[in-house]
């Protein structure tokens, strides 16, 4: 048993969150070169002959050379076992990205030196902000030009409302790039070229108070680090491991992904900062790995047609606490029977490892024939509790879908609700009209176009998407409204979900308050609840 909590103890489960090309799909590469798992890193950008990006796998995302899906990655690093939940990077994001950061223990925000703060960023920060979890910040690409680094703290302390705590120092940007200062062992590491593709380079450590440290920093910018450095001590917040814990402080980094500088002393912080897996709460109260021998899992993603030669369906699973044997029984809550959990598996991009054991902490892939759903609890058939269940976020954009060829209704129908399942759509239909008009709501646009591409391919279906200018949707958490008794604004459209529970879709924010003043006790909420 103490050897299961050892395991378990080693475990790092974290996601990794930015806007579009802040670099992350470079540094989760960079990441798997320490860990020993690939020995080059791809490379997102290039000609059609080029590699792509381990963590991208989907034919759509090699087209774009975009990430759409989330994947899994797992590689050992200091003694640890570090699970990476690599979410979708770019503009056009989809619910997916939200619900992954649900499976995750902490989350590495990526911010592009010369841009900082950008709206996906935001968006994905206040999800972490919700569930209170550890923000680690890498401001990344200091190789190229970046604004000041002062400017950057203030703007994540303004923009997320969240303090900031720099663990080192840059020196210098773009050509001018020397190294970072590390503040506690007031070492500087010298930037040198650190071969882009693979771990080969050095970093050389001297300390700041070195007469050599003159043979590669300029006079210049010794004194005007050392100004920084002092004003840093006065003005920044102090390390505090507490309020990292609590969500409430974010240590910053500063490097270049790219050129492979920063990634390991980042990795190494990383792994002191973090804790092993986190407890999570139940409607028994709350289970902690370290405390719970019992396996129990909750899923936060499904995939299907992940292999279009085996038309197969994956459920992702977080497993909570215990540990998991292939093929095992277990009790799935909400379908209430015994369920028997076979080809196991971890993913390694379009890579699959079919694993015989894990533990708390891990992310592993079950075959499902079908029967789970997200925000499903799986425990060892003797306990029978269910975690919270995962909120349904709320769509931005919206679209009627119709198929274009009316005999194909039927697969039409199996389709749209298949890939609903797997959340990376929402469909409503409107009240009062029967499955004929199907109304498809997407967190961004992009799932769009992998809706058509994915009927098309995976279904023979070809579809037409009218635009709608909904741009708000609340769900009516009332059980006694009748919806259709509503009063409400020329621009609100009543609708349901699959569920059959009511929304109100509208085109201005202000209609929203306009619809609350007019029915009094009305309760609207910005995310369904199960």
């Amino acid at each position: 048993m103490s050897e299961m909590f050892d395991q378990i103890k080693k475990r790092r489960t974290f996601a990794i969150i930015s806007h579009p090309d802040a670099g992350k799909t470079t540094l989760t590469e960079k990441f798997l070169l320490y860990g020993g798992v690939i020995n080059q890193a791809g490379s997102v950008k290039g000609k059609a002959t080029a590699k792509h990006a381990v963590s991208d796998w989907m034919d759509i995302e090699k087209e774009r050379g975009i990430s759409v899906t989330s994947s899994v990655l797992q590689f050992e690093f200091g003694g640890c076992c570090i699970n990476i939940l690599d979410t979708p990077g770019h503009q056009d994001f989809s619910e997916d990205t939200y619900r992954t950061l649900m499976a995750a223990d902490s989350a590495v925000m990526v911010i592009d030196a010369g841009k900082g703060v950008e709206a996906q960023t935001r968006k994905l920060f206040k999800v972490c902000a919700m569930r209170h979890i550890p923000v680690f910040t890498f401001i990344n690409k200091m190789d190229r030009e970046a604004r000041d680094s002062f400017d950057l703290l203030d703007e994540i302390e303004k923009e997320l409302g969240i303090p900031t705590c720099p663990v080192n120092w840059p020196i210098g940007s773009g050509k001018q790039f020397r190294g970072v200062y590390e503040r506690e062992s007031g070492q500087i590491e010298l930037f040198e070229d650190t071969m882009k593709g693979t771990r080969v380079g050095t970093v050389k450590r001297i300390p700041l108070d070195d007469p050599e440290v003159s043979d590669y920093v300029e006079e210049d910018a010794l004194e005007l680090l050392r100004e920084e450095i002092e004003l840093l001590d006065g003005a920044s917040a102090e390390f505090d491991q507490e309020l990292v814990d609590a969500g409430e402080l974010s240590p910053v980094f500063f490097g270049s992904a790219l050129m492979n500088f920063g990634v390991e002393t980042f990795l190494n912080h990383f792994l002191k900062m973090t804790t092993s897996p986190l407890p999570r709460t139940s409607d028994q109260g709350v289970i902690d790995p370290m405390e719970e021998e019992e396996f129990s899992a909750f899923v936060f993603k499904i995939q299907a047609n992940m292999n279009k030669a085996h038309r197969d369906r994956v459920a992702f699973m977080r497993i909570c606490s215990g540990e998991f044997d292939a093929g095992m029984d277990a009790w799935h809550v909400q379908g209430g029977k015994k369920v028997r959990l076979s080809q196991p598996q971890q993913m390694m991009a379009n890579g699959r490892k079919m694993i015989e054991r894990a533990y708390g902490g891990d992310i592993i892939g079950i075959f499902d024939p079908g029967i789970f759903s997200i925000g499903d609890t799986i425990t060892s058939s003797g306990n029978k509790y269910a975690y919270e269940g995962i909120p349904t976020f709320a769509p931005e954009h919206f679209a009627r879908v119709r198929q274009v060829d009316t005999m194909k209704r039927k697969q039409f129908i199996k389709g749209i609700n298949q890939i609903a399942q797997e959340g990376a759509i929402q469909i409503f239909q409107e009240y009062n009209t029967g499955m004929e008009e199907i109304i498809v709501g997407v967190v961004g646009v992009l799932q769009f176009d992998v809706l058509i591409y994915r009927l098309r391919n995976e279904y023979n279906v070809e579809i037409l998407l009218d635009k709608l200018p909904y741009e708000h949707i609340r769900w009516v958490e009332n059980k006694d409204i009748d919806i259709r008794e509503l009063r409400g604004t020329s621009d609100m459209k009543k609708v349901k979900d699959l569920k059959g529970r009511p929304l109100l879709l509208f085109i201005n924010s202000w209609s929203i308050g306009m619809t609350l003043d007019r029915n009094e006790g009305l309760v609207l909420s910005e995310f369904g609840r199960e």
